[in-house]
């Protein structure tokens, strides 16, 4: 396949993941439960804490920038961490506790009542997230799951599910993008209201 055609087909395929998600009353609806959880986390004085694997774990770093800098506006910081951004924690635990345990030792750590835990996957079934999610169920008061079309192994453990119909990573990955700039958008604008 020509370069130009193999752009030209995956800008469609793009086109087609992420308009069918705008589209979907139930994405929506997902979108603004997950920002309505993350303000009461916020007005109770919880933090948010985000992981993911690869692309995932810099889509949690991104996110976590957003609360923890600045969304669209000058605002006070909100507290949040990437379970992700350390290495130090992430080597010393995978050598030591194994793979599967990296985000489960951390969430034990610095999970707390008010919290809420955000989690990517986009094959739902990484097994250090489905780890952390078993083990943060008693730390933190919400979780939400950022995944692609199966949910199965989640949708019992999570209080929202953000899913995005499609099996492939990289347009999984491109929606979640987008769900997290339209949280960030709506925690910011109710908290601190400028318009």
């Amino acid at each position: 396949m020509m370069i130009d055609n193999l752009i030209t087909h995956s800008l469609n395929t793009s086109k087609k993941v992420i308009n069918e998600a705008l589209d979907s009353e139930n994405f929506r609806q997902s979108l603004k439960e997950a920002a309505e959880l993350i303000i009461e986390t916020y007005n109770n004085k919880g933090k948010v804490i985000l992981a993911g694997n690869g692309g995932s774990a810099s889509d949690s770093q991104h996110i976590c920038a957003e609360f923890v800098g600045r969304f669209n506006f000058d605002r006070p910081s909100l507290p949040a961490i990437a379970l992700t951004a350390n290495s130090s924690n992430l080597t010393c635990i995978s050598n030591d506790y194994g793979y599967k345990n990296v985000f489960s030792r951390q969430i034990s750590a610095h999970g707390a009542p008010n919290d809420t835990l955000i989690v990517y996957t986009t094959s739902g079934k990484s097994e250090n997230i489905i780890e952390l999610v078993d083990t943060a169920r008693t730390q933190v008061k919400n979780i939400i799951a950022m995944t692609g079309s199966n949910t199965d192994l989640l949708c019992k453990k999570c209080d929202v599910i953000i899913s995005v119909d499609s099996d492939s990573t990289p347009k999984i990955q491109e929606v979640h993008a987008i769900a997290g700039h339209l949280i960030c958008e709506s925690v910011e604008h109710v908290l601190f209201g400028n318009s």
